[in-house]
């Protein structure tokens, strides 16, 4: 019988047998897909012994564990900088581990820990400064020098988090640009973002995790890594499986570990995993086989600032991959975050290996689980809301009002945001201090030429930081708390979240 259940077609050991006498079958899974459509897929698993995948995409979660051996007289570094970028320290003496998404010191978000990464692996130069906390075994209190890959006695990739089975696609209807993780999404969806590699995906391929589990033998990062457990955030049963994956940086290439910067988001490690499937049951086999036009994300709305963003509508990576997709029964350019050809180099690469009998599918000890609960971070205690800290005694105006008495209203009030109301209190434009002083400047008389029509809002059930940080990307001190019905409820200005702030001891 197969791991889980259905009638085996062969054994690890005869495939490996094959692999050794070189007459073992294996292709792609580009195509193996297509050898099933067109054989069928019993024919397809009957025929093949193992099917590749391959992935290149960013995976934030990376990073690696260094050695740099002891110095003379030694030091216990507990800060360290790799070319200005800070790594972890606080492990031994000379450990540390470097985070892909750290960000240099000097250089923020145009350099970080995956392109320290990557400088490694190509044999540059890289700087070394470590403080030291003394003790008499490790008098040394400063290190400053430089290294390379050969210099380390161990530079393990450990990477918490790769090659989720599947990613959302992103798209953003605000009115406003966003910068994410999943790139840059224009305004009023402007575009979508994907990530993944579809029929290629190395966990689509074995969807219900029948051959991948610890001691899983994989391709990473151009050299042969292995699969140590399920990855962080492991939601197996949600179609959102990943790996925890381990190899020696030493036997790697830059040409598949390549650091990155997501702009204005923060730097990354694209990187290349392939894992083997070995075809040892016929489900596996249909796994192996699911086509584009068989694999669905959905579509998220990036403009949502939950962890629960909605979903749009579910889309196939068979359109993804065409370049445009329908939402709102308008055509949306798609693109890709990760890298289709390297995905497809990386599973061409790993049949090389194992046809040329390089590379050996490995039985693993234990299978990744197939259900693992995602709990969120549960806010303990009471968190502020915009109607909290909100002034609800709101002096608007009419569009009818001149400029003089809504400068009035400013003066007599000590207030610097007067919402435009109609006759029911629904916003329709908002001025400011600055606005009457300019308007009184050029001798304007009439409110409906100095007012702002497209408003900048806020909802009474916000977050205050989501509510910062759109009064930040704006550039503006304040916004109308405004209800479902955009009936004007209060105003929230940078003056009332410095109160907030002062009051729990940041200012």
């Amino acid at each position: 019988m197969g791991e889980r259940g259905e009638e085996t077609l062969r054994t690890y050991e005869e495939i490996n047998e094959k692999i050794k006498r070189g007459d073992a079958t294996v292709m792609t899974a580009d195509e193996f897909v297509e050898y099933a459509k067109t054989h069928g897929v019993e024919a397809a698993a009957k025929e093949v012994d193992v099917v590749t995948t391959g992935t290149f995409g960013a995976m934030c979660s990376s990073g690696a564990f260094l050695n740099f051996g002891h110095t003379d007289p030694p030091i216990k570094m507990y800060r360290c900088w790799l070319n200005d970028v800070p790594a972890y320290g606080a492990i031994a003496a000379v450990d540390v581990y470097l985070g892909a998404a750290a960000l240099s010191e000097t250089r923020g978000l145009e350099y970080g820990g995956g392109h320290v990464i990557e400088d490694l692996v190509s044999g540059r130069v890289v700087e070394l400064r470590g403080e030291g906390f003394v003790t008499d075994c490790y008098p040394r209190r400063y290190v400053e020098t430089t290294i390379t890959l050969e210099d380390l006695n161990q530079a393990i990739l450990l990477n918490p988090r790769n090659a989720y089975q599947r990613y959302n696609a992103a798209t953003n209807t605000t009115d406003r640009i966003l910068y994410t993780y999943m790139g840059t999404l224009l305004p009023r969806m402007g575009n979508v973002n994907f990530s993944g590699s579809g029929q290629l995906s190395p966990l689509y391929k074995d969807k219900d995790f029948e051959t991948i589990g610890v001691g899983t033998r994989i391709f990473l990062g151009g050299g042969v890594g292995y699969v140590i457990g399920e990855g962080t955030q492991h939601n197996p049963q949600n179609g959102f499986g990943t790996l925890m994956v381990r190899g020696d940086l030493k036997g790697m290439s830059s040409r598949f570990l390549r650091g990155a910067t997501i702009h204005k988001y923060g730097v990354t490690l694209y990187v290349g995993v392939g894992i083997p499937i070995p075809i040892i049951n016929m489900r596996v086999a249909r796994s192996a086989s699911l086509s584009d036009e068989e694999i669905f994300t959905d579509v998220v709305d990036y403009g949502v600032p939950s962890s629960n963003r909605p979903s749009l509508r579910k889309v196939s990576y068979a359109e993804l991959k065409s370049g445009k997709i329908v939402l709102n029964d308008r055509s949306v350019p798609a693109s890709p975050l990760s890298s289709l050809k390297k995905a497809r180099e990386v599973a061409e690469t790993l049949k090389k290996w194992i046809l040329d009998g390089e590379f050996y599918v490995s039985k693993p000890v234990e299978l990744l689980p197939t259900y693992r609960e995602l709990k969120p971070l549960k806010i303990k205690g009471i968190e502020p809301r915009v109607k909290d800290i909100m002034s609800k005694n709101v002096i608007t105006a009419k569009p009818s009002d001149n400029v003089q008495y809504v400068a009035n209203l400013i003066v007599r009030h000590g207030i610097d945001h007067v919402p435009i109301v109609d006759e029911e209190n629904r916003l329709v434009g908002i001025v400011t201090s600055w606005d009457i002083a300019k308007a009184v400047a050029q001798n304007k008389k009439s409110l409906q030429e100095v007012m702002t029509r497209r408003v900048i809002t806020a909802k009474q059930n916000e977050a205050i930081d989501v509510v910062a940080k759109r009064l930040s990307s704006y550039g503006i001190s304040g916004a109308p708390v405004v209800d479902e019905k955009n009936h004007v409820i209060g105003v929230v200005t940078t003056n009332d979240l410095a109160k907030l702030l002062e009051g729990k001891g940041y200012l």
